[in-house]
């Protein structure tokens, strides 16, 4: 059932629009479509040959003159992107100081982010702050990667998208974009949107969902088998066969490795902070260790940083099985870095644990394995040192 209403909220909004080629084939004549559809997946226009190329190039040429030349109706008409951020501000563009924010997701293939950039060059001549997310793999002609690609926008919304509804009203604008994408939004919308808009085909008529009061709880298998889905999220052993008892929907295989699928990546996502509240888990990987010390300095801890710190171990593993890639992983909330001038043994590195209201850090330090690998042992949890 839809439901209309206006919106009345005084927060800014953050508005989520993810991008198809209607652009494109609002501009393209005659048998231009076809060309269109045949090199939509296309990752970059090198791929395409050079007289298809030409064609293609001349329509986006186009389509990009039409639309930064047009006024809000207009425009309307030329983007279905456009057509559905317009019908939410009821066609009356707010203050460029309103605080609004869109986000413009588009496919991973060269017309996808053409269109993209077209239409955020449209939102900020007008005074809108937006800004293009090219999602890595989110193209239709490559089933599994684009399942890759779904999970990794699931640890998008809750890392990003869940922060902007504390500042602002999130809305799902679903009137562009392509019906894969459409419909994995829709459901995500459930847990990461305030509202959900549509309008069909070329009408005007804006049509609203609500957010619905809905609470993914941890199933009892996510619990029974935490150290295996930690591995899985963090795609460290990920050859192991995994128990019977976990749904075949939360898994994913690719070529004999194993990951969680899109919906499996949502259940961690929405559950993880519910387990990890409860203690500290040893690490996940058989090459970082959680010292005796290091336990008793964490076992009195509450709640919210018994979070943090299963989450720093967490980064931990990835880091240390990154550290020789030539892609280590060690973002600023890590801070991995070696101690100088030996302040407390038998620690020789550190890394944050949490940094607000004075912070903690891990000490650790770094052992000989029995084949040969670099052992990471947890030493303790304490102060920055001075």
């Amino acid at each position: 059932m839809f439901i209309h209403r206006n919106l009345t909220n005084h927060k800014p909004l953050f508005i989520l629009s993810p991008c198809g080629t209607s652009l494109l084939t609002n501009t393209a004549k005659g048998d231009e479509k076809k060309t269109i559809f045949q090199y939509s997946n296309a990752p970059s226009k090198d791929t395409v040959p050079a007289k298809h190329r030409a064609v293609l190039e001349k329509i986006i040429h186009q389509a990009q003159k039409s639309l930064l030349d047009a006024g809000p109706d207009q425009a309307a008409r030329i983007s279905a992107e456009l057509n559905g951020i317009l019908a939410i501000y009821k066609h009356c563009l707010p203050d460029p100081a309103s605080g609004h924010h869109h986000l413009l997701l588009c496919t991973d293939t060269w017309l996808g982010e053409e269109t993209g950039r077209v239409v955020e060059q449209w939102l900020v001549g007008h005074g809108l702050p937006a800004r293009v997310k090219k999602q890595q793999d989110l193209q239709t002609a490559d089933l599994p990667s684009f399942q890759l690609a779904l999970s990794e926008i699931v640890s998008w919304m809750e890392n990003e998208v869940k922060k902007w509804r504390k500042s602002h009203r999130v809305i799902f604008n679903l009137t562009g974009g392509f019906k894969s994408v459409q419909g994995f939004l829709q459901t995500l919308a459930m847990f990461y949107a305030d509202e959900t808009v549509y309008i069909f085909e070329t009408g005007n008529a804006l049509m609203r969902i609500p957010r619905l009061p809905v609470e993914m709880t941890a199933p009892d298998v996510l619990e029974t088998h935490l150290d295996l889905f930690r591995k899985l999220a963090l795609g460290i052993e990920n050859r192991l066969t995994p128990p019977q008892d976990i749904p075949e929907s939360m898994l994913l295989n690719i070529d004999e490795q194993w990951g969680l699928s899109p919906w499996g990546e949502l259940i961690w996502e929405r559950n993880r902070d519910l387990l990890y509240k409860k203690e500290i888990y040893p690490p996940p990987c058989s090459l970082v260790v959680a010292g005796t010390r290091f336990m008793d300095s964490v076992k009195s801890l509450p709640t919210d940083r018994r979070i943090q710190v299963n989450k720093r171990i967490d980064d931990l593993c990835r880091f240390w099985l990154s550290r020789n890639s030539g892609r280590a992983y060690n973002p600023a909330s890590l801070d991995f870095k070696e101690l100088r001038g030996n302040p407390c043994p038998p620690s020789t590195h550190e890394c944050d644990a949490w940094a607000e209201h004075g912070g903690k850090r891990i000490f650790m330090h770094i052992e000989p394995g029995a084949n040969g690998e670099k052992i990471l042992i947890l030493d303790r949890l304490g102060d920055h040192l001075k």
